[in-house]
């Protein structure tokens, strides 16, 4: 299957998902996500499944105290 997204963007997508969240926002959410990266210009349309994707890559967790890779 092709990829949706550059390695570039896929930067861009996890540098703003590591970024503070919009205020009134506790945290990031992946629709959240999906928009800001459309709004930044960083891809021209993106589903928030794809940003689970890349995530999910980076072992990234969102509102996670710990990113470590085995469990407390």
């Amino acid at each position: 299957r092709k990829r949706k997204l550059t390695g570039k963007q896929e930067a861009h997508v996890i540098a703003l998902a590591c970024s503070q969240a919009p205020e009134g926002r506790a945290r990031w959410t992946l629709r959240l996500l999906a928009t800001k990266v459309v709004e930044l210009g960083y891809a021209e349309s993106i589903a928030h499944e794809t940003v689970r994707s890349i995530l999910k890559k980076t072992i990234s967790s969102l509102g996670s105290k710990s990113n470590g890779v085995s469990p407390r």
